[in-house]
């Protein structure tokens, strides 16, 4: 009998890299907080606001929709109108601002004359900002083939 050294075998080494997984889900956690709540923190800040009988201000609207169907009806923010009162209407727009951009939709067959008929009318009121509103057609990309 031989009393000499056991043979062990080596144990395992201590892992010396850091796992940056958790890391990396505590600061996006984080960070989504703080995105969220960041909005919040901007109004924080409680008043009581005096009353007055002041008239509110006109908030002029940015832009007006003007509508000619296939009738050559034209309307204005979907009320029926004739040219005559249209010119007072936009006229009044457009003393309250003139930056005020016309939306102009019109059916795809009414005559060229009358949506020219229409946009000199918004000229004359003093709305130079005149803009085509249209369908856009499908893309190749998204139409399916067969």
């Amino acid at each position: 009998m031989s009393f000499g050294r056991l043979e062990r075998t080596p144990g395992p080494q201590p892992l010396s890299e850091i796992n940056m997984t958790p890391l990396i889900d505590v600061m996006l956690v984080l960070l989504v907080i703080f995105i969220i709540t960041a909005p919040l923190l901007t109004s924080s800040i409680k008043l009581n606001l005096p009353k007055s009988d002041a008239t509110p201000a006109a908030v002029a609207p940015t832009a007006v929709t003007l509508v000619v169907d296939l009738t050559g009806q034209v309307y204005l923010d979907d009320q029926p109108m004739p040219l005559d009162t249209l010119i007072s209407r936009l006229s009044q727009t457009a003393q309250v601002n003139p930056d005020t951009e016309v939306q102009l939709r019109a059916d795809a067959a009414v005559p060229y004359g009358r949506i020219v008929e229409v946009m000199g009318t918004a000229q004359k009121a003093g709305l130079n900002r005149i803009g085509f509103v249209a369908e856009p057609t499908p893309s190749s990309a998204t139409v399916a083939k067969p």
